[in-house]
């Protein structure tokens, strides 16, 4: 099964404002049937609306949450379950914190490893990083947000591939994945989905960097997706994940 391809309506850590003109634009892409977005950026009301919208089309919904605080952590799951979302992704684990989502009838994808800062940087061996996420397992965790590019020694690709074989549960590949030729390196260790920025919306898929948006004018997106899609749906897997990666 071909990894699921997410797309994250945000840009800088954040969710974009016209968040919902951008998602009503691309929903109908044939394979777009994975979105999401962060909790910070748009007001309570519009991110509840902009669930709904996404629901009402048939998509899986995503928040991704950056906190490490048991209360910010609480705060970020009743707001996941107040929005409607199926999946949170990040955040410190905490029992609480899935109590909340497991009886909200949300999925808990946590951070494992030691994550710290801002944007998030991931340490610790994958021996140890691996350690974790079974111990997590056994607590009832759905799967893992895992910051293999975000990790400050170990390499990317070879912590993705020791994980994704050693972890059997979904795993969201995170971190600066903002490039076609990353795309297609990061979906070599088979996680169960590709989870990808709208950095598309300025334009780093096409180049590798960033450029200005003209005012006034939207991105072709629609073009791009597809070609995401494609790449992202290229060859056999043994297991699926989102990009980030999720299984």
């Amino acid at each position: 099964m071909a990894p699921r391809l997410i797309t994250m309506l945000t840009h800088n850590d954040r969710t974009v404002k016209d968040a919902l003109a951008y998602f009503n634009e691309a929903k109908d892409v044939k394979g777009a049937l994975n979105w999401g977005f962060k909790d910070v950026g748009l007001p309570y009301e519009q991110m509840k609306d902009l669930v709904a919208e996404m629901k009402a089309a048939g998509k899986t919904t995503f928040m991704e949450v950056v906190t490490y605080t048991e209360d910010e952590c609480k705060k970020a799951a009743d707001l996941s379950v107040a929005c409607g979302f199926d999946y949170l992704t990040g955040t410190i684990y905490y029992p609480s914190v899935m109590k909340i989502l497991k009886d909200g009838g949300c999925k808990y994808l946590p951070f494992c490893g030691k994550v710290s800062g801002s944007p998030s940087v991931l340490s610790g061996s994958g021996d140890e990083i691996i350690a974790e996420a079974k111990e997590l397992l056994t607590d009832g965790v759905d799967g893992f947000d895992l910051l293999a590019y975000r990790h400050d020694s170990e390499e990317p690709v070879s912590l993705s591939k020791r994980f994704i074989s050693a972890v059997d549960a979904p795993v969201i590949i995170a971190g600066s994945i903002n490039s076609f030729a990353r795309l297609d390196i990061i979906k070599g260790p088979q996680p169960m989905g590709i989870h990808h920025r709208w950095s598309l919306l300025h334009q780093e898929f096409r180049t590798g960097r960033k450029l200005q948006r003209p005012a006034g004018r939207r991105p072709e997106v629609l073009g791009e997706i597809d070609r995401i899609k494609r790449i992202t749906g290229r060859g056999k897997y043994r297991r699926t994940a989102i990009w980030e990666a999720i299984r």
